[in-house]
């Protein structure tokens, strides 16, 4: 017997002593509020522009793939090894074997979603100026291509916003699994779904939206590139929620009597349709407005900068305007959720501490991470890591080398050391059939790993300007 099989014989009992863990109600409690966690600004905000970036529905394709692949591949591993585990990351890697190279792949998985809470908030907090914008007539006055650029430069209010977010995360996860994860998603979800279509259609009734479904639905195969594969591929990890620990820790919340396979199909559907509803939203709008060549150069600030411009020009752009922002923000508070309550959940495991101290200790480290990240873009731009701002740099640590590093480090320990027998196993422990387990074997084993290091070495390449690719 191995090690790693003792250690998960010999702690069989501590799933009924969960050091002041909770649990879901079930399964739709489950997929809500894990589905609340991987819809966030990664499908509103960056899935959008990089779409409009990188070839519209060519782009989707390529990410259609890869969640149908490699993310199923991920999110099953991750859900299974916290449901097996009872643990978080950190403790959930060290049953597994106590070298270091387990033990280095859990303190990894920890330290990502504290990376993240502070430039997450951050943004969160414009989100939630621009919702006060538009709800207070401003909208007109946010038209303007320097009104983004002068707001985050102030010192003050963006810091106020971020605040106000940072806060309002904390209060949810304070509350716990059922009484705060849980029944916020379950009332936001529906309401995020429902504002998301009703703009949806106002958008495709606007004359010229033609063009920009076409561009944004219909794949292109000549803008096919290896970048395309990159920026899906990364895009994946944010919007899923993947390789943070979050999954792991929902997954150790879940009841052995949930079916991890409909779930986990579940989450797929509203991962996806949200960020096609999201994509719907924003690329044929700026289409109509600036034409294939606005799309494509609109970048990162797309969402800030062009669509109040957008929304100006449309009647009744006001309160579209404040539905979108106000859907953004519904979107961000359940990601940035999920993303404390990873950590809250680690330092709960790690050291016995109550809920209340754990959030106490994120607020802390994430006001002194995040005021520099607001700032970096102010009176403190002068700064810079590598070149980069605070919050770019920040960005750039989580999702273009971390990220990758913990997704190889799982599928390497799945499918080298602890075999996908029992993640599959695992999975399908209710009777149910695991439809994509040859999918799983070959993608954990051989194909993950290799595309996961090629992710790494491109991605860290670019960032330095060493190759262009």
């Amino acid at each position: 017997m191995t090690e790693w099989e003792v250690n998960m014989n010999n702690n069989e009992t501590e799933k009924k002593h969960h050091h002041a863990r909770g649990r879901f109600s079930g399964r739709i409690g489950y997929v809500l509020a894990v589905a609340g966690s991987a819809v966030g600004l990664g499908n509103i905000w960056r899935f959008p522009y990089l779409a409009a970036k990188y070839g519209g529905g060519m782009f989707l394709l390529v990410y259609l793939l890869l969640i149908l692949t490699f993310g199923y591949v991920l999110i099953v591993s991750e859900t299974a090894l916290g449901r097996m585990t009872r643990k978080s990351p950190v403790g959930a890697f060290a049953k597994f074997g106590k070298s270091f190279s387990f033990r280095f792949g859990g303190w990894i998985n920890a330290v990502i979603p504290m990376i993240i809470v502070p430039y997450y908030s951050v943004i969160g907090g414009w989100v939630i100026k621009y919702v006060t914008v538009f709800a207070t007539g401003q909208d007109m006055a946010a038209a303007d291509s320097l009104f983004f650029a002068n707001f985050i430069g102030q010192e003050y209010a963006p810091l106020v916003f971020f605040f106000i977010f940072l806060g309002l995360t904390a209060l949810i996860v304070v509350l716990g699994v059922e009484k705060g994860i849980e029944k916020v998603s379950k009332y936001l979800m529906p309401v995020l779904i429902l504002l998301a279509i009703v703009i949806c259609i106002y958008i495709m009734f606007i004359p010229g939206a033609g063009a920009g479904i076409k561009y944004y639905l219909l794949p292109d195969f000549s803008k096919f590139s290896f970048k395309t594969v990159c920026a899906a591929m990364g895009q994946m990890f944010y919007s899923m929620s993947l390789a943070m620990g979050i999954m792991i820790t929902y997954g150790s919340y879940t009841r052995d009597d949930v079916s991890l396979v409909k779930s986990v199909n579940g989450i797929e559907i509203f991962d996806t349709g949200i960020a096609l509803l999201a994509g719907m939203m924003v690329v044929p709008a700026v289409y109509i407005f600036s034409g294939e060549a606005g799309t494509s150069q609109s970048g990162a600030g797309l969402m800030f900068m062009t669509l109040p411009k957008v929304f100006s020009q449309m009647p009744g752009g006001r309160f579209i305007g404040f539905m979108f922002f106000a859907l953004v923000f519904l979107a961000a508070l359940t990601s940035s959720v999920s993303i404390m309550e990873a950590i809250t959940s680690m330092l709960i495991d790690r050291f016995h501490i109550s809920r209340v101290l754990s959030c106490a200790i994120i607020i802390v480290v994430a006001v002194v991470l995040g005021i520099p990240c607001s700032l970096g873009n102010g009176i403190w731009s002068h700064i810079t890591i590598m070149g980069m701002d605070f919050l770019t740099f920040f960005d750039f640590i989580s999702n273009s080398l971390l990220l990758p590093i913990v997704a190889f480090f799982t599928c390497i320990m799945i499918g080298w050391f602890v075999g996908a027998d029992y993640i599959i196993d695992e999975a399908a422990k209710n009777g149910e059939k695991f439809g994509r387990e040859k999918i799983y074997r070959v993608m954990v084993k051989y194909i993950a790993p290799v595309l996961l290091l090629i992710i790494l070495v491109f991605y860290t390449l670019a960032q330095f300007g060493i190759i262009k690719y």
